[in-house]
């Protein structure tokens, strides 16, 4: 039998015997469903901060943080004290509804935080404990504002796991759901990325909704993430976001963000919306509001306060310890200008992740906002076209059509560059040959012609980035975690190595992080080498 030690803290310490049969009971007991655990098989018995101290004695630097709920790591004094506070008061730890100094003390320090634009004509929902909750709450309150049904949402966007909230993420199927594309830089839907890949997105939204033939009626709202977390860590472009808003204002559409993750100094601004300088009409918030407990709320303006009492609730929508460490929490990050901290460091770190792809032809793209990172892995050697560079920030893209003038609210693309000269001698013509009988059309073709053997290609660059690499980010992670480093991975195909520090990490533990997270990435790289037939032939030492 395994014995258990007590550490001096009263906190058991079990042996690597009974790390492993918690671990075995876990996997026997718990549900299918569950997702962190099967790739971060560790089992934490304390924390402080940035690090965890799992069963067996292993300490990690902790760059999930709960999903970016922790916005000041790991039982912070700040926290604690404001638990323990409410607990020594002898107030009520569940109240519903009702107001309580504890409640009235979190509003007051969460408006206070806010956009003035909003906080001065808001209203505040309480809600069930997740983010998804909040989303419910707001689809439902815009949907009885307006009378009307359908949704816009975007492509890799996700909302939570409920059901109207699954409905408005990008996996969705047979929904009230008109789907937008979300711009971005590697993956760019158009092809182009950059300023034009943008303006094309906001044209390509103007049009659904001013076509009358689009087949997408007046919606009740519009739905988005200032940065796409689960999507693969995309900043949206500030004046996209501008141009959103002035579509949706322009047009009696509410703007809903989404700032679960993204809220209390994540990006680099308290909100992530204030760096585009937009006010939406809902502010759906969770997360790092709680101070690491469950907490969820919608922000949204008064006009919108139309539904009749019990339109929405939840039985835990009173927690009173996750509203004191709530306001401690946003009260800290205010105080001590976290937000700003997160900018700068976030960008230094930026830029170590950046010199990664120098000598990882597996990097792809480098991105992120504030603290809130990700390296997107990509398989170098596939056959598939793919463009010749790493992409490592906005590149200048080529012109889109210049058949519309840009609204001025929105930065206009970059010009066009002239078209190069032709050359001088005229290429060599390859005859094409016809394709074998295979490849014919099965039935007579109503051309006169073969359209396999005639088709002439596009004009148009190759700009296809190289493929995904799952399987070399999940290698990446469990390396990671073998170092002593905890990391989540996103993006479409779980390809994106996220980083979701706290904001209190310090200089030493940020450069710790980029250098085990840089020995993670050479060893994955040496188990995940090609052969010459295309396949991956792992390394066995």
């Amino acid at each position: 039998m395994h014995q258990t030690g007590t550490h001096q803290s009263g906190t058991p310490t079990p042996d690597r015997g009974a790390h492993e049969g918690i671990l075995r009971r876990q996997s026997a007991r718990e549900s299918a469903a569950r997702t962190y655990a099967r790739a971060l098989p560790i089992v934490p018995v304390r924390a402080r901060g940035m690090t965890i101290e799992g069963a067996d004695g292993q300490r990690y630097l902790d760059c999930l943080s709960g999903a970016g709920t922790l916005a000041l790591g790991h039982n912070h004094p700040v926290v604690l004290e404001a638990i323990r506070n409410v607990l020594d008061s002898g107030a009520p730890l569940h109240v519903l509804d009702l107001a309580t100094p504890v409640k009235d003390a979190f509003t007051t320090e969460l408006f206070r935080t806010l956009p003035p634009a909003l906080a001065d004509h808001a209203r505040i929902q309480f809600c069930g404990p997740a983010g998804t909750d909040a989303v419910e709450a707001a689809l439902k309150l815009t949907r009885t504002a307006t009378g009307r049904e359908g949704l816009l949402a975007f492509t890799g966007a996700y909302h939570g796991m409920t059901a109207g909230a699954l409905e408005a993420s990008g996996g969705a199927r047979d929904v009230r759901v008109a789907r937008l594309p979300y711009p971005q830089d590697y993956r760019c839907p158009f092809g182009i990325g950059g300023p034009n890949g943008a303006e094309l997105a906001a044209r390509w939204t103007e049009n659904l909704l001013d076509d009358t033939k689009s087949g997408v009626p007046a919606p009740a709202a519009m739905i988005l993430e200032p940065v796409q977390g689960e999507g693969g860590v995309l900043p949206a472009p500030d004046a996209w976001l501008r141009r959103m808003r002035d579509i949706t204002a322009a047009r009696g559409i509410p703007l809903i963000a989404d700032e679960v993750q993204t809220g209390v100094g994540r990006t680099g601004a308290f909100w992530a919306v204030e760096h585009s300088g937009i006010v939406p009409d809902v502010l759906v918030l969770s997360k790092a509001i709680g101070g690491s407990l469950p907490l969820a709320v919608v922000v949204y303006r008064d006009d919108l306060d139309v539904w009749p009492p019990g339109a929405h609730a939840g039985t835990f929508r009173g927690n009173q310890l996750a509203m004191a460490a709530g306001a401690a929490t946003l009260a800290h990050v205010r105080e001590n200008r976290l937000a700003e901290r997160a900018a700068t460091l976030g960008a230094r770190m930026l830029g170590g992740l950046r010199s990664l792809a120098a000598d990882h032809a597996c990097v792809g793209d480098v991105r992120g906002l504030g603290l809130m990172l990700g390296v997107e892995l990509v398989d170098p050697e596939s056959p598939q076209p793919a463009s010749r560079t790493p992409h490592l920030g906005h590149a200048t893209a080529p012109s889109a059509s210049t058949s519309q003038t840009p609204s001025t609210s929105y930065a206009p693309p970059a010009p066009a560059q002239p078209a190069p000269a032709p050359p001088t001698t005229a290429p060599a013509v390859t005859t094409p040959t016809a394709p074998p009988a295979s490849a014919q059309y099965p039935h007579q073709h109503p051309h006169r012609h073969n359209h396999l053997q005639h088709h002439r290609p596009h004009d148009l660059p190759d700009t296809r980035p190289h493929p995904p690499a799952p399987e070399l980010a999940a290698a990446v992670q469990r390396e990671c975690l073998r170092r002593g480093l905890i990391v989540e991975l996103g993006g479409r195909h779980s390809s994106v190595v996220r980083l979701l520090p706290p904001l209190t990490i310090t200089d030493e533990q940020a450069t710790a992080v980029l250098d085990r997270l840089a020995d993670a990435l050479t060893a994955a790289e040496r188990s995940h080498r090609r052969t010459p037939d295309g396949r991956l032939a792992p390394d066995h030492p």
